[in-house]
């Protein structure tokens, strides 16, 4: 895991890369209005927005949704969470893509019989983020409470901005990563993917 202060000089970068593409910014401006405790828009977003802006192409080009998480281990709850979407949906209703909220703290409750083997319950948002599937894709970004840029990356920018895809094998299995990879690698030609 990489010291998040080492992040700094490519934080502007990333900030400047994400900003341009509307719908980030809009999701970023509103989330923070939202009552989501400890929050993060992550993972394929950012990546595919790098990747796009990096190709020259549209930003939102092959960005299917947003992935917008929290952590609320004080109400863990569907109910709960379910509330959250729903508010979540109204917010973002001009947005062109779909905004997936999930909060962090339940994600072991679904995992099993989504993916087909258990995990243990994250103890925050950021302990989530550390196993998502890769290297590059294990970002979230919001804005602070004093409205400053934050970028939570476990793993640094590196891949991210060289567009290389490497498996974060914490967590996710050979098949999961070579699902994603398959998929990436005909949308993004240009990247460079690292074998499992």
């Amino acid at each position: 895991m990489q010291n998040q202060s080492d992040l700094l000089p490519r934080t502007a970068l990333i900030q400047n890369i994400l900003l341009q593409n509307p719908a980030i910014q809009k999701v970023l401006e509103r989330a923070s209005g939202l009552d989501l405790p400890n929050w993060y828009l992550g993972a394929g977003c950012i990546a595919q927005t790098v990747w796009n802006y990096y190709s020259k192409r549209p930003l939102l080009d092959h960005i299917s949704d947003m992935d917008l998480v929290y952590f609320d281990d004080q109400d863990p709850g569907f109910e709960a969470e379910d509330e959250r979407v729903k508010k979540v949906r109204d917010a973002f209703s001009d947005i062109p893509v779909q905004i997936d909220l999930k909060n962090q703290a339940r994600v072991h409750l679904w995992y099993e019989k989504h993916f087909g083997y258990a995990i243990n319950p994250y103890k925050s948002v950021e302990e989530a983020i550390d196993t998502w599937p890769t290297t590059g894709t294990a970002v979230g970004v919001k804005y602070d409470e004093a409205g400053k840029f934050k970028v939570y990356a476990p793993f640094g920018l590196d891949d991210l901005l060289d567009r290389v895809v490497r498996p974060n094998k914490i967590q996710i299995t050979e098949e999961i990563y070579l699902k994603k990879v398959i998929r990436w690698k005909a949308c993004w030609p240009e990247l460079t993917i690292i074998p499992w």
